[in-house]
């Protein structure tokens, strides 16, 4: 993580705790020639407008306050986490055992590099997916993206 998104996280995290929602990821980097600071926030259900809305201002002023940037701007923008995003807490991955979901690995194993199956199972270290009713058992560290499978 960066400096900046370390100094953020704990501030952010427990504002959003007191509204009822989870921090499911806070990245600073630059977009459209801007640095940007976005905090992505979920809870049961999904986020609507008004949540993210509601969040911005309950961290507006103390971020403010932290100057995590040391004065240097930067836009704030609070997102619902999205469809496709990548699990990275392990409450991603337990709310989504028995759903579809795309791996990416890092390096190809069973000639398997990118695959969709089942998530079967998580214990912290490890995931078991179905592919062509085959269990694969993979170590976390060995992928490199893991998300809900979109179907059309």
């Amino acid at each position: 993580m960066s400096k900046v998104v370390d100094m953020v996280y704990p501030v952010v995290e427990k504002i959003v705790n007191e509204h009822g929602m989870e921090v499911v990821d806070v990245e600073y980097k630059k977009w459209y020639d801007v640095m940007t600071l976005t905090i992505f926030i979920d809870k049961e259900g999904g986020v609507d407008l008004d949540d993210c809305e509601t969040i911005h201002r309950a961290i507006d002023a103390p971020l403010d306050e932290l100057d995590p940037t040391y004065g240097a701007a930067y836009n704030l923008n609070v997102s619902s986490p999205g469809l496709d995003r990548p699990y990275k807490k392990e409450r991603d991955f337990l709310k989504n055992i028995g759903n579809e979901v795309e791996v990416s690995l890092f390096k190809p194993i069973d000639k398997l590099k990118k695959f969709e199956g089942v998530l079967l199972s998580y214990d912290g270290e490890n995931v078991e997916v179905e592919v062509d009713k085959k269990t694969i058992k993979l170590n976390i560290k060995d992928i490199a993206v893991i998300r809900t499978a979109i179907k059309f």
